[in-house]
């Protein structure tokens, strides 16, 4: 029977955090070709349409480097609702801007909630989830952006066709929506069960664990328990080692961890999609295509199928795998992007393959992040770093994500990335699939290289054995009762 309260219906809510990055990526790209965007604002062009549109990734930054210490202190949930605060607020002052001051002081407090939910959404879904379907859960996220997206895009064309300031106003103030809902919903939904041991605050804890994972919610479910169980030995021992400042993120211990995380956000924006996203109205403007706002919506359109794959299967392909193949596919056709600019010019006339060429190979490089590095740049850094330190450290990933949202670049040059990226994850990324958010300390200590994998008994989940455990003990139990009668 279908319960409201289930990791799936949790998760996807709690994604609506995502979806305001989507609506805050596509609030520019559909109005900055528009004769009324241009007409009010003065027709921002070069640096200063450079600034308004980056405003967004300087407020982003920010929220990200405060995020752990409201996801630690306020709770996981509850930090997420103060992001939908801030979301309104900076929405309020888009849509009311008279000027590009303030539409950039507008962008920038939205901003803040963006850095916040992007850090803290993908931890809440990943502490939430069981281990064999957190891949999907987390991908959520990824689904999430690309609906945003999609969703602002198709309010912005309807809206192109009034003949006023409302034409952009509309849309950005429609924006407030989606936060209105996921502040109040939220109210409904539980905390993490791991922030909530790390508060010692244990009833809670199994009470929500067997509301999660049981569809009777049976607190003394083997898996149940034996999930209980792991969490209070790796609370335990993280508190006998007396640390979870950011020393000890910076140390030898954990430095890897860290840098890894930062890596793979580093990768997911250096991969040039942010490009096509924020400028498909230039790369079509170059071809000569006339109807922008059409092929545009194709590309979002697209982005957002093309998620679909990972949410169902990444769980079964591993991280690793998708990172690997999806820098290969993105490098693949982003050279193809390039190629055409380098033989002609960058506005390329009376060319029609060139200009095909460029249009199928910009949708296909979309398509393969999307598959890809999209879903896995949220939900890998989130499974490699202990609890103690887990939002710290997500924090500083995400923050290196909107602090490379400032550097874009010519395609060749993003091609090459992805190869870079291609050998540091195939050398250095362990998988994390079907292990345990507890398991990460034995899979990063145990230290063989990244592309031979686990093997032994190193690939044996503690979380069966314990369950396994419960179960012997109720039979022995059971025997022995019978017994003595």
């Amino acid at each position: 029977m279908f319960r409201l309260l289930n990791v799936y219906t949790i998760s996807a809510f709690a994604a609506l955090g995502g979806a305001l990055f989507g609506f805050e990526i596509s609030s520019m790209s559909g109005v900055v070709g528009t004769d009324q965007y241009k007409s009010f604002y003065g027709n921002p062009v070069g640096t200063r349409q450079g600034v308004i549109t980056s405003a967004m990734a300087a407020g982003s930054l920010v929220g990200a480097l405060s995020s752990s210490f409201l996801a630690d202190w306020l709770s996981r949930k509850v930090a997420i609702q103060l992001g939908t605060v801030v979301w309104c607020i900076g929405a309020a002052i888009q849509a009311s801007s008279t000027g590009v001051k303030m539409l950039i002081i507008g962008r920038v407090v939205a901003g803040l909630c963006i850095g916040l939910t992007s850090s803290i959404v993908p931890i809440y879904q990943s502490e939430i989830a069981p281990r064999k379907v957190r891949g999907r859960i987390v991908s959520f996220q990824q689904f999430a952006i690309t609906c945003g997206i999609l969703i602002q895009y198709i309010i912005q064309y309807g809206c192109s066709f009034l003949d006023s300031a409302a034409s952009f106003r509309v849309p950005w103030a429609i924006q407030a929506v989606p936060a209105i809902i996921l502040f109040i919903g939220l109210f409904w939904f539980p905390r993490s069960p791991r922030w909530l041991a790390s508060k010692d605050r244990w009833d809670e804890v199994l009470h929500i664990l067997a509301i999660l994972r049981t569809p009777n919610c049976d607190i003394n479910d083997p898996l149940v328990l034996a999930e209980y169980k792991e969490n209070e030995e790796q609370i335990w021992t993280e508190r006998a080692e007396e640390s979870n400042s950011y020393r000890e993120l910076f140390g030898k211990k954990m430095r890897k961890r860290l840098f890894l995380g930062m890596a793979v956000q580093a990768w997911s924006q250096l991969s040039g999609t942010n490009f096509f996203l924020y400028f498909i109205v230039y790369i079509l403007d170059s071809v000569r295509i006339s109807n922008t706002l059409l092929f545009s919506l194709i590309l979002y359109i697209l982005f957002m199928v093309a998620t679909i794959p990972s949410i169902l299967w990444t769980d079964q392909w591993g991280r690793r795998p998708s990172m690997l193949v999806g820098s290969i596919s993105m490098a693949f056709w982003l050279y193809l992007v390039g190629a055409p600019n380098q033989a002609y010019t960058w506005v390329i006339t009376g060319h029609p393959a060139a200009s095909h060429t460029i249009l199928v190979s910009s949708y296909m490089a979309t398509a393969s992040f999307a598959a890809s590095w999209g879903p896995v740049s949220w939900m890998y850094p989130t499974e490699i770093i202990p609890l103690r330190i887990r939002a710290k450290a997500v924090s500083i990933s995400t923050a290196t994500n909107w602090a490379i949202n400032f550097m874009l670049g010519i395609f060749f040059i993003f091609g090459s990335f992805n190869i870079v990226a291609f050998i540091h994850v195939w050398l250095l990324a362990p998988e994390t699939k079907q292990h345990t958010l507890e398991e990460m300390d034995e899979i990063f200590e145990h230290g063989d290289l990244s592309w031979r994998g686990l093997t032994g008994e190193h690939n044996v989940h503690r979380l069966d054995l314990l369950a396994n455990d419960i179960r012997s003990n109720r039979l022995r139990q059971h025997q022995t009762v019978r017994e003595k009668t």
